[in-house]
């Protein structure tokens, strides 16, 4: 079964409802991917207040907003039925352990959907919900090339080991490996999707 809702991260109250909407229409969740992201470059001496706050709203924000919504959904859903688990897998990047110009921003973000991943999953462990991210170097996709030049991009799909960027197909299949049966026992993990992290 399919269903779509439209969805403005930055707004708690439509991220609450969206969780709503989705366990009354499809019976019931078991997996959120936290998948909403803004970046951009620009070096920290030149970046304005609203320009961080967007990127921390969109990227670490709505992560958090829809993650608590998810957790509240999962421990009532438990309570009433032991057996129901739920798997949250947040999009995280290496940028939150490496360092790149002009990205401060992004770079900051993504380092705190890594520890809310880690601290979460402490917590949701008391319901038997996973928390898991994956952690991406670069995967070429068309919203990737509005925001960052050609340049840039062959730079550091280059830096790779294998000398080119990720597949978006590549990352998918490793979130539906962490939410599936088979990391019944992985949560607060950051899986790395990358050749090399340093």
């Amino acid at each position: 079964q399919v269903a779509s809702f439209v969805c403005d991260v930055s707004s708690t109250e439509q991220v609450d409802a969206l969780i709503a909407a989705a366990a009354q229409q499809l019976g019931r969740i078991d997996v959120l991917v936290n998948n909403a992201g803004l970046g951009g470059e620009t070096p920290v001496a030149d970046m304005t207040d609203e320009q961080w706050d967007r990127v921390l709203d969109i990227t670490l924000n709505s992560t958090f907003r829809a993650t608590r919504a998810a957790l509240r959904y999962f421990r009532d859903a438990t309570a009433e039925n032991p057996a129901q688990r739920g798997v949250i897998v947040n999009n995280a990047s290496v940028l939150g352990w490496r360092a790149q110009r002009g990205q401060a921003h992004y770079a900051a973000a993504k380092a705190g959907v890594m520890a809310l991943t880690r601290c979460s999953a402490v917590e949701a462990a008391d319901y038997g919900v996973r928390i898991n991210a994956v952690s991406p170097s670069i995967a070429r996709h068309p919203f990737l090339a509005k925001v960052t030049s050609d340049e840039l991009l062959d730079e550091l799909a280059a830096n790779e080991a294998y000398g080119r960027a990720a597949e978006v197909w590549e990352i998918a299949a490793t979130i539906a490996m962490l939410a599936s049966d088979y990391t019944t026992y992985l949560t607060g993990e950051v899986v790395s999707i990358s050749s090399q992290r340093a």
